[in-house]
């Protein structure tokens, strides 16, 4: 069973060894978490993720965390769109955070943070993303990974996290 914290907050600001960017297929950081990461982290992260898209939703590449490489192992992109800007279907923040969880743990990552995923220009509401994601990792099996760190800025998108957990918690007793 993977524990799971949540926080407000920046997600460069965790205490995790990698990070998620909701991704689009192409690895191009345009807006959001990964507009955002790319200007704290540089350019060399989103070169590193386009040599390896195109990246279908559902899976996940890791590339270093750039000038946060003294704090992370890595981020890791996993695609809730294939295209730059699109609005998705819900589904997609399941595929794409259990496609993150796979390459984290694949990669022997025992920690990550992972931000409401599909709810910017995705247009997932917050709600059913928290569902989603924290679906996602109740269903994954980990070999590695103990601890995921749910964290956004938003602070509707961390209500929401804290209700599904504690929904979720109740359902399973």
């Amino acid at each position: 069973m993977i524990e799971i914290e949540i926080k407000k907050g920046s997600i460069i600001e965790v205490e995790a060894e990698a990070i998620v960017n909701a991704a689009n297929s192409y690895g191009y950081m345009g807006g959001g978490v990964a507009g955002f990461l790319k200007r704290t982290c540089g350019d060399e992260v989103e070169k590193e993720a386009i040599e390896k898209a195109p990246i279908p939703v559902g899976k996940a590449i890791i590339t270093s965390a750039g000038k946060l490489k003294h704090k992370f192992k890595g981020i890791i992109h996993a695609p809730t769109m294939e295209r730059p800007g699109m609005s998705i279907p819900a589904e997609n923040v399941f595929k794409a955070t259990y496609g993150a969880l796979e390459e984290a743990d694949k990669n022997g990552i025992k920690s990550i943070a992972i931000p409401g995923m599909g709810t910017g220009v995705g247009g997932v509401d917050k709600k059913t993303a928290a569902e989603l994601i924290i679906k996602a990792i109740s269903e994954f099996k980990p070999k590695n990974i103990k601890k995921v760190i749910l964290v956004d800025i938003d602070e509707e998108m961390v209500r929401s996290f804290e209700e599904t957990l504690s929904k979720f918690k109740q359902n399973k007793k």
